[in-house]
């Protein structure tokens, strides 16, 4: 009985040493947000007033006198914001775990530092101190260099790093011939650059730009009617097709640029597109037909 149990316990750590070993050897991916800057531009006022007064009395007579004195600067002030875009990276590591063994490590997100004072502050402070305040010196969100190098993705071999690129809404009104109905088609299309990034020798084993789309489409009558679009099937359909986009090309770049990491992809993993497997439609036949006369 001892003897089984030993036997047992043996196993148990020799099977849980395999695991661990075979874990090691399963490359770790982080999937970031995707990184964006924009451009703000914000109007700004600041002003400081001084005055003075003099009393003079000699016997029933009082004379006074006051001075004002005020400045005041105004203007627009231009800077770029950095931040990352957090809603179509979940189905990209949803088709990553379906579709390869890879590990998935969730990175930390970007920290834009301490705020900047703003340009009102900054005028404010210059008119009364007679100093221009120096600009605090923010990370940047698109250094992905520099944010492996500070640990922001500690436990991934590999970092796919995306940028946004383009981000636009439609919204047409069409006219249907022959009928005095209107077609209202809200739709999506983003188009992103990434980049699989080993975090070790920083060597870049994917480059790509994907792009997704979505859209609703209403039909309204000439009597007035108000049907407001649904943007969270919009959004759905484009991060959907966004991920496929994004794991299509990360497979068959790993084929090429790293052939041992490309065995972690699953030979029976179907392609998706709303959620349901994507079927194609059988080609011509390759059979040859020999007509006799």
């Amino acid at each position: 009985m001892h003897r089984r149990t030993l036997n047992r316990f043996l196993a148990l750590v020799i099977s849980a040493g395999a695991i661990a070993a075979n874990a090691q050897q399963v490359p770790s991916i982080a999937v970031t947000d995707l990184a964006y800057t924009q451009r703000v531009a914000e109007f700004f006022v600041a002003g400081r007033k001084q005055s003075s007064a003099q009393v003079q009395a000699s016997g029933w007579t009082m004379t006074g006198s006051a001075d004002a004195k005020s400045t005041y600067v105004a203007g627009v002030h231009s800077y770029l914001e950095q931040s990352e875009l957090g809603s179509f990276s979940s189905d990209i590591r949803g088709a990553l775990l379906r579709g390869t063994s890879f590990r998935l490590i969730q990175g930390k997100t970007f920290n834009p530092g301490p705020p900047q004072p703003t340009k009102a502050e900054q005028a404010l402070n210059q008119l009364q101190t007679g100093t221009m305040a120096q600009p605090v010196v923010q990370p940047e969100v698109k250094d992905i260099v520099n944010r492996i190098n500070k640990g922001e993705f500690n436990g991934a071999d590999y970092v796919l790093f995306g940028t946004l690129s383009s981000l636009q809404f439609r919204d047409q009104f069409s006219p249907i011939q022959g009928t005095t109905s209107t077609s209202h088609i809200y739709g999506l299309d983003l188009l992103a650059d990434y980049a699989l990034i080993d975090t070790r020798t920083l060597e870049i084993k994917a480059s790509f730009s994907a792009q997704g789309a979505g859209s609703d489409t209403k039909l309204l009558s000439n009597r007035g009617d108000v049907m407001p679009p649904n943007r969270a099937k919009v959004m759905r359909e484009t991060s959907l097709s966004l991920a496929q986009s994004v794991y299509e090309q990360v497979v068959s770049q790993l084929a090429l640029s790293d052939p041992a990491m490309a065995r972690g992809v699953r030979a029976t993993a179907a392609p998706t597109r709303g959620g349901q497997p994507v079927t194609t439609a059988p080609g011509p036949s390759t059979n040859q037909v020999i007509i006799y006369k």
